[in-house]
């Protein structure tokens, strides 16, 4: 598998584009984005932190993308990159959402603005005007909120809100009257973990612990697995962004921001075996790096992105604010399929 993953490595970099990566980390293949968000508010910070997708299936070219100014609020994106709303709510570092048919597009925030006290900021997507309606803040745990993930159980809306020293406190969002979170479950990671994504099929979670690796829990269990260490090679610390691809009824990608050697590191479902490293290079759009938040959405998004989109926060975007790149996936496929 090394040398496979060496292989794939070595076809990126003989197209004499792969960036240098500052540690001695597997070779990962290189890829461009599409397309790129307007800067974040928030000039010469570290701001822009965490994207979430909606796929419109009426219209995909019509899709949004959900983004935080951690600094500052949270953003509401056309494809096109144009911000089409936002919410000055102040410091909210990651953000998921949710499809739930006819009851609404659920965007959910982590909300830090009290780091003692986390809060889960609630919204419905206003899919048609491309706006965020509020339906207030629920009590999220006791620290600083850091990350979130969302999972629909039938019926039931669970809320996995990451506090920053490791802890993860599951929930139940009730949203009907006045909205309240109900505490389901704690788990526990030794350290600083932010990233989180669930298998919408089964309920499993899994968990970003910056300096240790990708944990893996079963819904409803507070026994965790390390699955993936952050090994210097396939996964460079810190781990940050997470995201799922789920692809039948139990294979598909986990893809993890190997924020350390600016690169994104795949693992195979269900197996977790590694399944290739890419980069974005510095097309059109510029390169990736430092590189917190990813989201990623199967299916056709338009003519661009054929067989889904996977965006991707920008650490550095001299000589503008942080911002957000689109990448085609079905791009990422063929650049990691290459022998």
């Amino acid at each position: 598998m090394q040398r496979f993953l060496i292989a794939l490595g070595l076809a990126g970099l003989s197209a004499g584009c792969a960036t240098t990566p500052p540690v001695a980390s597997l070779p990962a293949v290189e890829v461009t984005a599409s397309a790129e968000t307007e800067p974040v508010g928030t000039a010469a910070a570290d701001a822009a932190d965490d994207p979430a997708i909606w796929r419109n299936p009426a219209d995909p070219a019509a899709s949004l993308i959900v983004a935080t100014d951690k600094k500052a609020g949270l953003h509401v994106y056309g494809l096109d990159g144009k911000s089409r709303f936002f919410d000055p709510a102040g410091r909210l570092n990651n953000v998921d959402l949710v499809d739930l048919g006819e009851a609404g597009v659920m965007v959910v925030a982590s909300d830090r603005n009290d780091e003692a006290a986390a809060k889960l900021r609630l919204y419905r997507l206003d899919t048609a005007a491309a706006r965020l309606v509020p339906l207030g803040a629920v009590d999220g745990g006791a620290g600083e909120a850091y990350g979130v993930c969302l999972w629909a159980d039938g019926a039931a809306l669970h809320a996995y809100s990451v506090l920053k020293d490791g802890t993860v406190e599951e929930y139940r969002l009730e949203l009907d009257g006045a909205a309240r979170s109900v505490p389901l479950l704690t788990r526990k990671l030794a350290t600083q973990a932010e990233g989180c994504v669930v298998d919408p099929r089964d309920g499993t979670l899994f968990v970003g612990e910056e300096d240790v690796g990708i944990w893996k829990f079963a819904a409803g269990s507070a026994d965790g697995t390390l699955v993936a260490k952050t090994d210097g090679l396939h996964l460079v610390a810190d781990v940050e962004g997470l995201a799922i691809v789920p692809d039948g009824e139990t294979g598909g990608w986990l893809i993890a921001s190997s924020q350390g050697d600016n690169a994104f590191a795949l693992y195979r479902l269900p197996d977790l075996a590694p399944a290739g490293r890419f980069r974005i290079g510095a097309g059109a759009f510029g390169a990736t790096e430092e590189t917190d938040g990813i989201a990623v959405a199967a299916g056709s998004f338009g003519a661009d992105y054929p067989a889904g989109l996977f965006v991707a926060q920008d650490g550095v975007n001299a000589p503008h604010a942080q911002n957000f790149k689109l990448v085609s996936w079905a791009a990422i496929l063929k650049a990691l399929a290459k022998p």
